[in-house]
């Protein structure tokens, strides 16, 4: 069995995450690639897996309506579609001058 039939029959899809600023300082990494569940649908529903991971995880994503996110470079909402992303950033808001 390759490795697409294997993610495939367990249900799972692998999936790059990155981390900016202090989103990647409390969740302890810069990126990783993932295998999430395939029932996850939209960056909400990622994101309260995420906060399952652990303490860091919990800590980053404390408050959901403050953490930003990007679907393979593209600004998203919490409620988008993850679709078929491969990338999925996460960052604090952005402040301009």
């Amino acid at each position: 069995m390759n490795t697409v039939t294997a993610t495939a029959a367990a249900g799972t899809r692998p999936v790059r995450i990155v981390y900016f600023a202090w989103v990647r300082e409390r969740v302890g990494l810069p990126e990783e690639t993932l295998d999430i569940p395939a029932d996850l649908t939209t960056i909400a529903d990622l994101v309260r897996w995420l906060k399952a991971r652990g303490e860091g995880y919990e800590t980053a994503f404390a408050d959901e309506t403050v953490v930003r996110a990007a679907l393979d470079h593209v600004h998203a909402k919490p409620q988008a579609r993850l679709g078929a992303a491969r990338e999925i950033a996460f960052f604090p808001p952005m402040t301009g001058g």
